[in-house]
This record gives C-alpha cells, sequence and structure tokens, in this order.
C-alpha cells in the first residue's frame, strides 16, 4: 500500500550547530533528516499534561521521600504510628508531580544552556594580527 501523498510543508530555522544535533539524531534513528523530523513532530504530545517521563520521575521522588523517611526512623529504632504513616504517604504523594515537573524543567533549562547560541553580527569579529616594522 502506498503512503498517503504528503502536500504541505512546516519549516523552521535552526543554527549551524542545532543542525548538527538534529542530523546527528536522525542518523542515529536510521532516518533521513525529514523523516526523523516528521516522526519527532507527530509524536510530540498533543496537551501540556505531565508526560510519561514526569509521571515516573514523580512515583520514583515519592517512593525515596518515603524510603529515606521509614530508614532514618527505623536507624533510630523508632516505629511509625498508622495515621503517621498515612501522612507520610499523602504528603509524598502530594507533592511528587510538583517535585518532578521542577526537576524535569531544570533538565530541560540545563540542556538550553548548552546548544550554542547563534553568532550575531556584533559577535562576529575578525582578529588581525599587528605586525612590527
Amino acid at each position: 500500500m502506498k503512503p498517503p501523498l504528503r502536500t504541505k510543508s512546516v519549516g523552521t530555522k535552526v543554527s549551524e550547530a542545532e543542525f548538527a544535533l538534529l542530523e546527528e539524531r536522525a542518523r542515529g534513528a536510521g532516518l533521513r533528516l525529514g523523516e526523523w523530523v516528521r516522526e519527532a513532530l507527530l509524536s510530540a504530545p498533543a496537551e501540556s499534561g505531565p508526560d510519561s517521563g514526569e509521571v515516573a520521575l514523580g512515583e520514583i521522588l515519592a517512593l525515596r521521600s518515603l524510603l529515606l523517611n521509614l530508614h532514618f526512623r527505623a536507624a533510630k529504632g523508632e516505629a511509625i504510628p498508622e495515621p503517621e504513616m498515612r501522612g507520610l504517604i499523602e504528603r509524598a504523594d502530594g507533592s511528587k508531580t510538583e517535585r518532578a515537573r521542577e526537576r524535569m524543567e531544570a533538565v530541560r533549562a540545563a540542556a538550553r544552556t548548552t546548544v550554542p547560541k547563534p553568532e550575531t553580527a556584533t559577535e562576529t569579529t575578525t582578529e588581525t594580527e599587528s605586525e612590527e616594522v
């Protein structure tokens, strides 16, 4: 069966460094750049809710919080009454999504700072060497 005829185009401008990064990712996936970009765009989440990475990270952070609290109390030889344990669970569950979102945003921000910014005309200068006669 023949794939549907594609007659529309979507475009954007990228820097040399960004283009190289996109080419590298496409090569890594074994696709031509256009195919890879199409797949990346079409697989992007349609809504701004938490993605699966944020959900998983939230659960891990909640488990980490509970584990640390339980381990700390066990190391001191203290028992945790059921109402207090329920409170720890509620607190861990109540903050997990926000904590995951904050951590994911920090990672995304760090990734944005590692992509070289395009040069501007004022940043592009030619150095000349002076010769003494």
